[in-house]
């Protein structure tokens, strides 16, 4: 009987990483020039980072200071999802970005539907928030994880438990 191989496609981050992300920012946030007196908080929730701040132009030097601290960290763009900006007490404004985590049933299903249309000895299947992949030739597996990099999916895709 021929072995057979199989990963995980998996959209999940390091929460460590994410952390020192944020309190890096934060750091920066309170030295810097700009947005020294704004009294500018981010906080770093289970599911979501709230950022209340003076106005919406400190709110964008705030989402880039955060971004260039994630991307130093190599946490992916694609983890954030940026909320609506909302007013808040005295003159100021809030706004929460949720924390992407795992594949929804909708984006399972273009992957595998992708992976069965490129590669035919190759099987996909959805396995709650991951998509199991196996073939029996480690040669296909690497093929779908690169065919996979070239798409553009609206999560950060990782791959695990490859075997």
């Amino acid at each position: 009987m021929a072995a057979t191989y199989s990963f995980d496609i998996v959209s999940d981050f390091d929460r460590q990483e994410l952390v020192n992300a944020v309190d890096q920012a934060v750091r920066d946030i309170k030295s810097r020039y700009d947005l020294k007196d704004t009294q500018t908080t981010v906080e770093l929730g289970d599911e979501a980072i709230t950022i209340n701040t003076d106005s919406e132009f400190t709110l964008d030097s705030v989402h880039a200071v955060l971004r260039e601290k994630a991307a130093k960290r190599q946490l992916s763009m694609k983890i954030f999802d940026f909320g609506k900006v909302e007013s808040a007490s005295g003159n100021r404004v809030r706004q929460e970005i949720k924390l992407k985590k795992g594949i929804s049933q909708e984006i399972g299903k273009q992957i595998s539907k992708l992976i069965r249309d490129d590669f035919k000895k190759v099987q996909a299947s959805i396995q709650g928030d991951a998509v199991r992949v196996s073939s029996k030739t480690k040669d296909d597996l690497q093929a779908v994880m690169q065919r996979l990099k070239q798409e553009d999916f609206p999560v950060a895709l990782q791959f695990t438990n490859y075997r």
